[in-house]
């Protein structure tokens, strides 16, 4: 009878204590780490709400000339873009890698902005697609910073040239930027606006997963015609999603 009156504490070793200690300490990190995760989540939403605003802001202050631009794409100089004529078919058309940077999309810019590390951006072009409900200015350059306000100019001739037009923009797994783009199908319709206010519509005709590293699809080999390439990444940026588009 005595021994069933002995308190329990009596059966609480040290070793115990310990370990209920360690428990407690675990259990008040993992609220700590869940709080912490929590937080930076909150952030990052906050940061792509507030550079999504930014991106509709640049969109609603664009203006566009009334009258339409010349269509010559050749440039005589060191600096711009060269065409050479491919020897088997003379309509197909290769542009010069040896661009500077800032002449790659030799536009003129209505408005311009600074982020807030200082780099200087402005718009060239709006891309529009209705069926996923894309529609974004197209920044001039290609920057992680910028990739975060809005999809960017990657390689090509100016907007609606003859060339291969390659835009790049993140993809979130969202409604935002490019997290659509993996679902277009062939056929659906891209329009490019330029800064002139022509509107040329793009009918998709293919789309294909390639590495990183893989750049092939920025080749300017497009027998003339007039192409988009919108670019993106999937499967936790391990690959991109390349949609391939070309002027109807």
């Amino acid at each position: 009878m005595n021994q069933i009156l002995i308190s329990e504490k009596l059966y609480i070793t040290p070793e115990l204590r310990k370990k209920k200690k360690i428990y407690k300490i675990d259990f008040f990190i993992s609220v700590f780490l869940v709080c912490i995760l929590f937080s930076y989540y909150i952030y990052a939403e906050y940061d792509k709400n507030k550079n999504e605003a930014i991106s509709q802001e640049i969109l609603s202050n664009m203006e566009f000339e009334d009258s339409l631009a010349d269509d010559t794409t050749i440039k005589f100089s060191d600096n711009a873009i060269v065409v050479i004529l491919n020897t088997e078919n003379p309509y197909e058309v290769v542009y010069s890698h040896q661009v500077e940077e800032e002449n790659q999309n030799d536009v003129s810019p209505r408005n311009k902005y600074v982020t807030d590390s200082g780099q200087e951006y402005y718009e060239c072009a709006v891309v529009n697609i209705p069926s996923i409900g894309v529609n974004y200015p197209i920044l001039n350059t290609t920057t992680d910073e910028l990739l975060k306000i809005s999809p960017c100019y990657f390689w090509g001739p100016k907007p609606n040239e003859v060339g291969n037009y390659c835009i790049v923009g993140h993809n979130y797994r969202n409604s935002k930027f490019f997290s659509k783009v993996p679902k277009l199908e062939n056929g659906a319709i891209i329009e490019l606006t330029d800064l002139t206010g022509r509107t040329i519509k793009y009918s998709v005709y293919d789309k294909y997963l390639v590495d990183p590293s893989d750049v092939s699809c920025t080749s300017q080999r497009t027998n003339g015609g007039k192409e988009i390439t919108l670019i993106t990444c999937t499967n936790d940026s391990s690959q991109r999603v390349i949609v391939k588009a070309k002027e109807i």
